[in-house]
């Protein structure tokens, strides 16, 4: 090899790229441009399905797949190796960091005054400055980004808006502003890089679920009995009570305890049933007890609790099957 630091791959067309050693194909569609690796969503290594991850090597041709609406994946920054990748990556996140971080803030700053008697479209242009000045920010934006970004209190922005003063005090909530508000905030399930599922109790739909801001990170979407949701009435007083949006489509990962007696097959039977309730497995583990009962460990992905009943239900039917129950950390 001539250059052992560097590669060259072609196009599906024939043409020469070069490419550092140890570049990926999101690296190449990074090089072809910007907006190819933005929209990247999978790749051809000389005709077959590639992962996106795998470092390219000479002489090989690469197809990029790229899809209307898609957006780069935070993991790819653990692989890329190109500066221009990096920096691409890196920019997009931002923007649509903030674009979330807006979002998210404004229906939460709405639902907090309502709380007050207060709607956000009646706020005058010199409160909202005047609050802006108060908390020290550049923009109403910045403030509700922060709101969303988990770095600032929806309820304490909401109390300085509706009371007509700058100097507004932080008093503790009032009841109902944002723990106990009767319309709570609805999610899809796809809100983006700013709301995540928590991932010791793993809420699905269907589950009574709530909110914890986390600072600088957006919200933390918990079932409302986990055990690591605050027990003192302040930190339960700044919850935000959420509600599944109905028309949910996206798969939730769940896991299953699993009892069973040892026989030949019962495996295969398991991923049948899940299969046959229109479940997908994600990982199985199989802990033995002793030569005639065990335990598995079942991760397995529904679109909701019904979904989730229906695919523990065919499990349970299995006849080496003891007993099944869903895992909350």
């Amino acid at each position: 090899d001539l250059f052992p630091d560097e590669i060259y791959v072609f196009t599906p067309k024939g043409r020469i790229m070069e490419l550092p050693s140890g570049a990926t194909p999101v690296d190449f569609a990074y090089a072809i441009h910007t907006d190819i690796g933005n929209a990247t969503v999978a790749c051809r290594i000389n005709r077959n399905l590639g992962s996106l991850s795998q470092p390219l090597q000479s002489g090989q041709t690469v197809e990029i797949i790229t899809a209307p609406g898609a957006r780069p994946n935070p993991a790819w920054l653990s692989f890329v190796v190109t500066g221009k990748a990096r920096s691409s990556i890196r920019h997009v996140l931002k923007s649509q960091k903030r674009a979330e971080s807006l979002e998210l803030g404004r229906t939460l700053l709405k639902k907090s005054l309502k709380g007050f008697g207060a709607k956000l479209s009646e706020i005058s242009d010199a409160q909202k400055q005047a609050v802006v000045n108060h908390n020290q920010v550049n923009s109403f934006d910045d403030l509700i980004s922060d709101i969303g970004l988990g770095n600032r209190m929806a309820y304490l922005v909401a109390r300085q808006l509706a009371s007509g003063s700058e100097v507004a005090e932080a008093i503790e909530a009032p009841r109902d502003i944002e723990g106990g508000n009767h319309s709570p905030v609805t999610i899809r399930g796809t809100e983006g890089l700013l709301v995540r599922f928590a991932s010791c109790c793993k809420p699905i739909p269907g589950d009574p679920v709530v909110g914890v801001m986390d600072s600088g990170k957006g919200m933390v979407i918990h079932s409302d009995t986990c055990s690591r949701l605050p027990e003192d009435d302040e930190g339960r007083a700044r919850l935000t009570h959420l509600k599944w949006a109905k028309d949910i489509t996206d798969e939730f990962s769940v896991e299953l305890r699993v009892e069973l007696e040892r026989q030949r097959g019962v495996i295969a039977e398991m991923a049948n049933a899940v299969a046959m309730a229109d479940g997908n497995i994600e990982r199985i583990n199989v802990e033995e007890q002793n030569a005639r009962f065990g335990v598995v460990s079942l991760v397995v992905h529904v679109n909701g609790r019904r979904h989730l009943a229906r695919v523990m239900r065919r499990i349970r039917n299995i006849r080496a099957i003891t007993h099944i129950s869903r895992v909350r950390h």
